[in-house]
């Protein structure tokens, strides 16, 4: 099994660092050969077909702004489209809303305030107060959902890096147009998002990939290579 981690890689990222590692630890658990590469955003385009072709899924790292906004979308785009399993973290939560607004709901103009913040329709805006480095609770609204079966919790905490998330005014749209909010925080803003009858399309505002160690792999990851599997059988 072969993972594309999307993403413009820094050697010095705390979160970078553990989105390899996380791969690891849940592969090891799990008995699988995963291998995992790094692939810069600005090769996607240039080099799309060959990166759809020869990876089993995609991670969508942290690490926004990225230096190719448009390729992010594009690889995002396509496995959503052609039901390929996907994570996203951080930046990768941010990225899928951006492209499920665009594509799916139609606006063509939907953009992300870290690039433009004076444009017309700020889908993800600057958090009310930063979350970098802090943790906090999580309700699991949906138990059934993939993200619910792989926690098997309803309540979680986690740590986040990030300044962005889903502006709310679009929360409800993008629920009840499949791309469903399943879990929250104690405002009731979104923080897990998944996307409804895709084998494993999964975006988390939280970085789950540093709370993970060998002894103890993170769920989330866990279900997301487990999906990977699933969808090699099927």
């Amino acid at each position: 099994m072969r993972v594309a981690i999307i993403g413009d890689y820094d050697p010095q990222a705390a979160t970078h660092i553990a989105t390899g590692d996380a791969i690891l630890h849940a592969a090891g658990q799990l008995g699988m050969s995963v291998t995992f590469d790094w692939v810069p955003t600005e090769n996607i385009l240039p080099q799309f077909e060959t990166i759809c072709n020869g990876y089993d899924a995609y991670w969508i790292a942290p690490g926004s702004p990225y230096k190719d906004f448009a390729g992010v979308l594009q690889i995002i785009r396509y496995a959503r489209e052609h039901r390929v399993p996907a994570i996203g973290t951080c930046g990768g939560f941010q990225h899928m809303v951006i492209e499920y607004a665009r594509h799916v709901l139609q606006l063509e103009d939907a953009t992300h305030a870290e690039y433009d913040p004076y444009a017309s329709r700020l889908v993800v805006t600057p958090l009310s107060c930063s979350l970098v480095g802090q943790t906090l609770q999580i309700h699991i609204r949906d138990q059934h959902s993939k993200a619910g079966r792989s926690l098997q919790t309803d309540q979680i905490t986690e740590r986040y890096y990030c300044n962005f998330g889903l502006n709310p005014d679009y929360q409800t749209l993008l629920h009840e147009h499949g791309f469903q909010v399943v879990g929250i925080d104690a405002a009731g803003e979104a923080r897990i998002l998944e996307l409804e009858g895709h084998p494993f399309y999964v975006a988390t505002l939280f970085v789950p990939q540093t709370s993970s160690t060998a002894t103890h792999p993170h769920p989330l990851i866990s279900g997301f290579l487990q999906s990977i599997k699933s969808q090699a059988e099927s």
